[in-house]
């Protein structure tokens, strides 16, 4: 029966792989991804790599295969459900109509929660935003000072998402962790304030938790 399963692949390392994803790349028809989530997985050799620029084109290509009898498996860094592909994946289900139980989702661990690990973070009561592809952060100004820990996926650099903060004037003695490469062999967790981030210099795959004001 045909099905499309949309897989967690974990913040990137093999080890963060969960045995059901494992198993499901085994058995569907086609895997879909990018080279470096389908590098996690052995001995797959019917695949579609996709990168930035030709990602929604191959989004369209795992439902078009899926309604012509194919099972797919479609792998999503971190959790599919948090800045991954579940959203772009069931706009575009409802408008080829295909039925939501032809979808199942393989969830993960995200980024966000390894970093919420690492900071010794309790996630159960913090400030979730991801501004990946988008061009607004301000958004961030409404909760930042609401006594809560903010755990963020920034859209841009991480010393010019400081140099907004403080510009927006959110104190640069803020206390921050910037999770950088998270589950890799050069992970790094830099505890710094946001005044001291605008002279340091970070990777793209970074996570950024914001601490509240000490009182």
């Amino acid at each position: 029966m045909s099905k499309l399963f949309i897989v967690g692949v974990g913040p990137g390392s093999k080890e963060y792989l969960t045995q059901i994803a494992i198993e499901t790349v085994k058995k569907v028809d086609l895997v879909i991804g990018s080279q470096r989530a389908i590098d996690l997985f052995d001995e797959i050799s019917n695949t579609i790599v996709f990168n930035v620029k030709n990602l929604n084109i191959h989004l369209y290509d795992a439902i078009e295969h899926v309604i012509r009898g194919k099972t797919v498996a479609l792998l999503s860094t971190g959790d599919p459900g948090f800045s991954g592909l579940l959203k772009p994946i069931l706009q575009i289900a409802k408008e080829k109509g295909l039925d939501k139980e032809k979808i199942e989702v393989i969830p993960s661990v995200s980024s966000l929660q390894l970093a919420a690990a690492k900071t010794h973070v309790s996630w159960d009561n913090v400030n979730i935003m991801t501004f990946h592809g988008k061009k607004d952060e301000s958004t961030i100004l409404n909760v930042i000072d609401n006594g809560k820990v903010s755990i963020v996926l920034p859209s841009r650099d991480v010393k010019d998402f400081a140099k907004f903060l403080i510009d927006s004037k959110i104190d640069g003695n803020r206390k921050i962790a910037i999770c950088e490469r998270l589950s890799y062999l050069d992970e790094k967790i830099v505890f710094s304030d946001l005044k001291s981030i605008i002279d340091s210099n970070f990777s793209y795959m970074c996570v950024v938790v914001i601490f509240p004001n000490e009182t």
